[in-house]
């Protein structure tokens, strides 16, 4: 009997399962590939792990401890939980933990390291694992307990979710990244637009993304409620593995007839410039009708825009500029290889000359934790992901997401600003 047609997620979720075929709201027991962690989470998961009472992890070349959110480390209790999580590292001889001087941001890190692959099964204690799907792989997060079991059996539970099929069609405008296309598509069917369901990527203007735009997007799936954003295998997606790993990997591209809960088409065409206003990644507006509101910081990094196409697009806007005086501009390259790449590319000198602080790779500002939190009534344009109330600092502070071009313009204007605003 032939398996029914499957979507992308059912594919890689029944193949992890050890069964034919999965429909959504089924309870399935998977193996997974890879689980992760940080110096936030990690703690809680070894914790969990140690309550079970067992003595070694399932397998210590399928897990990955990576200290990016408040290191090197801020303050006295960020290090007593970054030293547990590497003493557990030492002990179980964890092959994939990155100490400071080699680690990056986990979600760009991960990819870029070649740890990840098509096929694979990850789950992470961070929201944002959600990211490797723009490699072909089932990636979601969950929390430190499912995590620390996990750690010790190599397997977690999952309800196989629905999943929405999106077709942007056409191609981006030049001056139109993949961070706006996601903000459209978020602005779109808003926060919970997708709870519990996989987004499944499609059409021209996703053929034409690089892998570092498809990022972008996975990672963001969560802030439209999914539980996953997946990118068919395709030249490109092989491309980049190819170049980093050796290791094989499987392609789960989705079934012709497969059952989507629903489908939106989008024409790439109508997708402009887009920033995020606060409290929520839903509350999106053009560019261009942004541009009365003043801004006290910039950030550009993250796990979401902070690869070397993001550094690359900021130092082109940021190249023979200066930031403006009453702006401070944070530039954070997601990965120790791609900080040494805009050393080599001449992209540090850039943003130098700018007036913009060049940090090590961290999340810091991103969650408020440190290299830039807000005081009382100031305002941020960021390339994160989140500008939920208090999310960079004070609770009266406001954060605006935007791609990291619009970010370098605003630095420079001194409000939300376009590249072209400047000439």
């Amino acid at each position: 009997m032939t398996a029914q047609p499957m979507t992308m997620a059912e594919k890689l979720l029944s193949a992890h399962a050890g069964v034919d075929s999965v429909q959504p709201g089924q309870l399935i027991d998977c193996a997974v590939d890879l689980v992760l962690a940080n110096d936030i989470t990690a703690p809680l998961a070894i914790r969990a792990f140690h309550e079970l009472g067992v003595k070694n992890v399932f397998d210590p070349q399928k897990i990955a401890l990576v200290p990016d959110h408040s290191t090197p480390n801020k303050d006295i209790a960020s290090a007593k939980l970054t030293k547990m999580m590497r003493d557990f590292a030492y002990e179980q001889e964890i092959t994939h933990y990155y100490e400071v001087g080699c680690m990056g941001i986990e979600h760009a890190l991960l990819p870029e390291q070649g740890v990840v692959g098509a096929g694979d099964l990850v789950i992470g204690a961070d929201s944002h694992t959600c990211t490797y799907g723009a490699l072909g792989a089932f990636s979601t997060g969950m929390g430190s307990t499912d995590v620390g079991v996990a750690f010790a059996t190599g397997r977690a539970w999952f309800k196989v979710p629905q999943t929405i099929r999106i077709n942007l069609e056409g191609s981006l405008a030049s001056t139109v990244t993949a961070k706006d296309a996601i903000l459209h598509i978020i602005g779109r069917i808003g926060v919970d637009g997708a709870l519990y369901q996989a987004m499944e990527f499609h059409g021209g203007a996703i053929e034409g993304l690089s892998i570092e735009g498809r990022m972008t997007m996975a990672n963001m799936a969560i802030e439209a409620g999914g539980k996953a954003g997946l990118f068919p295998v395709d030249t490109t997606t092989r491309a980049y593995l190819d170049a980093r790993t050796e290791r094989p990997y499987t392609v789960y591209n989705p079934d012709e007839g497969a059952v989507y809960a629903r489908t939106i088409t989008i024409d790439a065409a109508d997708i402009v410039p887009t920033v995020a206003f606060p409290h929520l990644p839903s509350n999106t507006r053009p560019v261009a009708e942004a541009r009365d509101v003043a801004i006290d910081q910039a950030v550009i990094g993250s796990c979401t825009n902070g690869r070397i196409e993001d550094m690359r697009a900021a130092a082109h806007v940021l190249n023979g500029r200066t930031v403006h005086p009453r702006v401070r501009c944070i530039v954070i390259p997601a990965t120790q290889a791609v900080f040494k790449q805009c050393i080599d590319e001449g992209l540090t000198d850039i943003f130098v000359n700018a007036h913009c602080v060049v940090s090590t790779p961290t999340c810091g500002p991103c969650l408020g934790g440190h290299m830039g939190v807000l005081a009382p009534g100031e305002r941020a344009i960021a390339t994160t992901n989140r500008n939920f109330i208090g999310r960079m600092g004070d609770t009266t502070s406001e954060v605006y997401l935007a791609s990291p071009a619009v970010a370098a313009a605003s630095a420079v204007a001194g409000h939300i600003a376009l590249p072209d605003d400047l000439d």
